[in-house]
């Protein structure tokens, strides 16, 4: 697959048959069908009429094969295993909030040479150096990719991470900082990081160059007794899909359906790659829809809090019947908890048309149209 980055990435780098029955066929009856067949089993009466014998078969049809509706052929898992793992290097480690942001978030280039062959929506795993508390090496933690299969270069020999920093105030009022977001956040360039994967399918793209794909990603806020509650690195698989629909040109793929992206965050400091999806929609703007959700900063007309479910029911009609057509997919990444937001939304607008939401979600869950990933 040739494919080339545009230079406005990114601010850093059946036979009919005309006669009777002749007097050598057989009729075969299956489950599903009846055919004719050739046999040799003739026997002619004292009138010279022809009889024919019937074979019946109790073989079962053949399985048909479920085809995915996304982007599976040929996709790598866990080539690298936490015992040997992939050891790549530091290329770039640069905070992507800002100053006054309620945490930090940054976003990191590892160099692979190509080894680790990653599509867009999935993970890898880090395994961040020295020991737990039991004297034995820390597991792998897994991150979802926020670099399209080409990489941030382009030359499809690096993979980016979008990681939160993770430090809280525990119940005994000690301060406790997350082992792997810590490491990943302080990483300086040269440094060297153990990679496993990739891993996932859950959360690949669609095949569908024409489909519509709801992105929708909530970013961690503080609360009265923590200083972070999580990494915070759901945007990343949207970034990876954007990336590839917007800024990249390849022979066999090229994006003419609608991305729509719905971004909440607490303040917009704390907003994510913002100069690149706003070049994203200047660059489509038909096939582009950016939507932020800054709660500490908008409110609606009822003067509520601007959450992301928030801003999502003021769309909730034009959301229901995109949610109708067999081409329509739902990618969400957060918070535990946030897909309740969105039933709520949904559940009288599907009523309305006498539909159980929960079933038919359950029909979109099968269809591979709802993808969640929380934390």
């Amino acid at each position: 697959m040739a494919a080339a980055v545009t230079s406005a990435a990114v601010s850093f780098p059946s036979t009919k048959s005309s006669s009777p029955l002749s007097s050598r066929t057989s009729i075969v009856f299956t489950h599903e069908r009846i055919t004719f067949k050739k046999s040799s089993h003739v026997h002619t009466g004292s009138r010279g009429l022809v009889s024919v014998r019937s074979q019946v078969t109790t073989e079962a049809p053949a399985k048909v094969k479920k085809e995915s509706k996304k982007q599976e052929e040929g996709v790598v898992v866990n080539k690298f295993k936490p015992k040997e793992p992939y050891t790549g290097r530091c290329l770039l480690n640069t905070k992507i909030t800002g100053d006054d942001a309620p945490g930090e978030t940054w976003h990191m280039v590892f160099s692979t040479e190509g080894e680790v062959p990653y599509r867009e929506g999935q993970s890898i795993g880090v395994i961040p150096e020295g020991i737990d508390k039991n004297g034995k090496p820390h597991k792998l933690r897994l991150y979802s990719i926020a670099s399209s299969a080409l990489g941030d270069f382009g030359d499809s020999k690096t993979v980016s991470l979008c990681v939160k920093r993770l430090v809280y105030v525990n119940d005994q009022g000690e301060t406790v900082k997350g082992v792997c977001s810590n490491f990943l956040c302080d990483l300086k360039p040269g440094s060297e990081v153990s990679i496993t994967g990739p891993v996932g399918k859950e959360m690949l793209m669609p095949k569908d160059p024409n489909a519509t794909i709801v992105m929708i990603f909530m970013l961690s806020a503080l609360n009265s007794s923590s200083l972070q509650l999580a990494t915070g690195t759901g945007i990343a698989p949207f970034r990876s899909f954007l990336w590839k629909m917007f800024f990249e040109k390849h022979e066999d793929y090229k994006f003419n359906g609608l991305a729509w992206l719905f971004l909440g965050v607490p303040t917009s400091s704390s907003l994510l790659y913002k100069e690149e999806f706003e070049k994203m929609k200047e660059k489509a703007p038909e096939n582009f829809r950016l939507d932020f959700a800054v709660s500490r900063e908008q409110t609606n007309e009822k003067g509520e809090k601007m959450y992301i479910q928030t801003r999502m029911a003021q769309y909730a009609e034009e959301l229901w019947e995109l949610l109708k057509k067999d081409n329509t997919f739902v990618y969400m990444c957060g918070l535990k908890g946030m897909e309740k937001g969105i039933d709520d939304i949904m559940v009288g607008l599907a009523a309305k048309d006498g539909i159980d939401w929960f079933d038919y979600k359950k029909q979109l869950k099968k269809a591979e149209q709802w993808n969640v990933e929380v934390y």
